[in-house]
């Protein structure tokens, strides 16, 4: 039901999200040139206030923190967070018109107007020069084409496989020559068949669900640290061991993640529990 769905979905998605804002935000104080007193200050406290509830874009920074970094942004990866919240938050209201409109009329018609807002968007920035039409038509309205790509993947997934060797074929041929196709239009189905083409059809590489569900806890910890070894001039001494040190670091991080603050909120029946039982 409703409740159970949004209760599952704060369960997965907060506390880990929740704990590396604070943790960032606690940490980055060792690391700031500023004094701890004057660390202490209104930006700190209005960076935890923007980030706790997925605003990230009104304080992505911290003070004194990776000023000489090409981006000042503590955390930049987590922007998707707030458009990931919004899709939770359309699900219910799409599943409801699938049904009461039609599943596929409905897909189609979402499909369609994203599609063009997204173009809408991109010709204003076009005319008027300005990235800001850029930023938004990179929110949620720009993004649900892709959302429904996908939905249409899982609700059409036996037609999918019957003809998965065609449509592969076929995305692949629109990436390679997109400059001559109506790319806006394309792109969300193309990678979509991709995508999921990717996650369900290739040979058996093993169960790594079994160790733990470590993408999201890599996902939120992974930027803070590239820009945390990018402050040490780590990159600019020897890049490939800057990246081979940063991979172990995140997934480390993410590991300890994973068993101390992801998996601890979730209910036993979680499949993510379920899955690293195995």
């Amino acid at each position: 039901d409703i409740k159970q769905y949004f209760s599952k979905r704060i369960r997965r998605v907060y506390p880990a999200y929740f704990s590396i804002v604070v943790l960032s935000a606690v940490i980055g104080c060792f690391f700031s040139t500023y004094t701890l007193s004057d660390y202490i200050s209104f930006v700190l406290f209005k960076y935890l206030a923007a980030n706790l509830v997925f605003l990230n874009f009104l304080q992505p920074n911290l003070p004194g923190l990776f000023e000489n970094n090409t981006l000042h942004a503590v955390n930049g990866a987590l922007w998707t967070l707030k458009i990931e919240v919004m899709f939770y938050l359309f699900v219910p209201l799409a599943v409801m018109s699938f049904r009461k409109y039609g599943r596929f009329y409905v897909m189609l018609l979402l499909y369609i107007l994203s599609i063009l807002y997204s173009f809408s968007m991109s010709e204003m920035a076009r005319r008027t020069g300005h990235d800001f039409y850029l930023e938004l038509q990179r929110q949620l309205p720009g993004q649900i084409a892709f959302f429904m790509a996908g939905a249409m993947g899982y609700y059409y997934f036996p037609q999918l496989v019957k003809y998965k060797k065609w449509l592969i074929a076929i995305s692949l041929f629109s990436f390679v020559f997109q400059l001559w196709l109506p790319w806006i239009v394309v792109q969300p189905i193309a990678l979509g068949i991709l995508v999921i083409s990717f996650a369900c059809f290739f040979p058996y590489i093993g169960n790594f669900g079994k160790f733990g569900d470590f993408s999201y806890g890599i996902y939120v910890v992974h930027f803070p640290v590239i820009q945390l070894l990018i402050a040490f001039g780590l990159f600019n001494q020897s890049p490939w061991i800057a990246i081979s040190f940063a991979g172990l670091l995140v997934i480390s991080v993410a590991v300890l993640f994973w068993h101390f603050i992801e998996k601890p909120f979730l209910q036993k029946s979680s499949h993510y529990v379920a899955a690293s039982n195995e």
